[in-house]
């Protein structure tokens, strides 16, 4: 079989995965975050067993995959496959005045992912933690110079000393999107590369969040 028709198969294979209406609405839901079977569930109001039907026809296409939460580890989140949605762009995400990055501690992933938001939109950008520590990360300093970023010589701050009602809050962090529920607004669920503390985790999650901020920022308007 050539690699052109090999590939056209896939193609086919995810417009049938996706010609249901339930499960196209599940694949906008996370065309902009991850989000636990249970929130899928919440959010599209149908019982579990059809749930776990549609996820996992969607799998089978190669659309999802899942990975298991680092604060709760019965917890599981899904999430796009990359190039998921090649050839199937989603449309607008809405609008934000202000995006705002929240993990734990913001001294690594929260401050990485505004440093590239910056790059990639005109909309500001800041960054917060639900508990934040006494400084960035020095390894998240040596990735962002690795990486060409501004990384903001700033001590990471409080969500809760900073927030506003209007913000565009996307939590980078399982911990942080746990504790602050519906109030986290989107997720990205990226592990934590302070835990491993190696060049290679913090250049992988560089690399990780630059493939969400560059699929987020055409899709959102500024307010």
């Amino acid at each position: 079989m050539s690699a052109e028709r090999t590939a056209l198969e896939r193609r086919a294979a995810k417009h049938a995965a996706l010609a249901d209406p339930s499960r196209l609405h599940i694949v906008d839901l996370l065309s902009l975050g991850d989000l636990s079977p249970s929130e899928l569930q919440a959010r599209l109001g149908m019982p579990s067993n059809l749930l776990a039907h549609h996820l996992k026809t969607l799998q089978a296409a190669g659309l999802l995959a899942r990975d298991r939460s680092e604060a709760d580890r019965r917890r599981s989140y899904v999430r796009l496959t990359p190039g998921a949605l090649d050839g199937l762009i989603p449309g607008a995400a809405g609008d934000a005045h202000r995006v705002v990055f929240v993990c734990t501690a913001n001294s690594a992933r929260s401050q990485l992912a505004a440093a590239l938001w910056r790059q990639a939109s005109q909309i500001p950008a800041t960054s917060a933690g639900t508990h934040p520590a006494e400084r960035v990360d020095p390894g998240a300093v040596a990735a962002a110079r690795r990486h060409r970023l501004v990384l903001r010589a700033t001590r990471p701050q409080r969500l809760a000393d900073i927030a506003a009602d209007d913000d565009f809050v996307i939590t980078v962090c399982d911990h942080a999107h746990e504790e602050l529920g519906d109030r986290g607004g989107l997720h990205w669920s990226i592990p934590d590369p302070v835990r491993a503390g190696t060049d290679d985790a913090f250049d992988t999650t560089v690399t990780t969040l630059t493939d969400r901020v560059h699929a987020l920022a055409p899709r959102l308007a500024a307010s």
